[in-house]
């Protein structure tokens, strides 16, 4: 926001929407330097959802790309003390190996969370045994009917 509006905004909001365009713009080289300034601002909440944002927007830009395996360590030395940051970096790693047909284990699948269950269903890369273990198995309605969904979308048995 501009104007005088933006003085009426909360610092907190001015300091997120400034992270996020921020975080938008970095070079490789300067993202976990920055993604770690932004984790020590003083808004604990504020600082883990703009980097939470980050996370999902170029996670999903690398998922099929070579240098995801690179950024996502990298990255999981920053936000190791942050729990929730470090389980959708490790849910994106396990998207990742579905996605691109390595191993991954049913029960990984099964206790991830209804993020990580719902985000699986409308890939379109899921594999089969993906969506049928979800089809089956997942956590909640909405993700075991997505997964049914696309199953049939895919002309594939549950």
């Amino acid at each position: 926001m501009t104007g005088r509006h933006a003085e009426e905004e909360p610092a907190e909001h001015r300091r997120f929407a400034h992270y996020l365009e921020a975080l938008e713009v970095v070079a490789e080289g300067d993202e976990a330097d920055l993604v770690a300034a932004v984790l020590r601002d003083q808004d604990a909440t504020m600082a883990d959802s703009a980097v939470g944002r980050h996370l999902d927007r170029r996670a999903a830009g690398l998922l099929s790309d070579p240098r995801f395996t690179a950024w996502a360590q990298t990255l999981s030395e920053v936000i190791a003390d942050r729990d929730f940051l470090a389980r959708r970096l490790h849910e994106w790693t396990l998207l990742r190996a579905i996605a691109l047909g390595k191993p991954w284990a049913a029960e990984e699948l099964t206790s991830a969370s209804d993020w990580f269950q719902r985000t699986a269903t409308t890939l379109i890369v899921t594999s089969p045994e993906a969506l049928r273990l979800l089809a089956e198995r997942g956590r909640t309605r909405r993700v075991r009917h997505a997964a049914t969904r696309q199953l049939r979308h895919r002309g594939q048995p549950n």
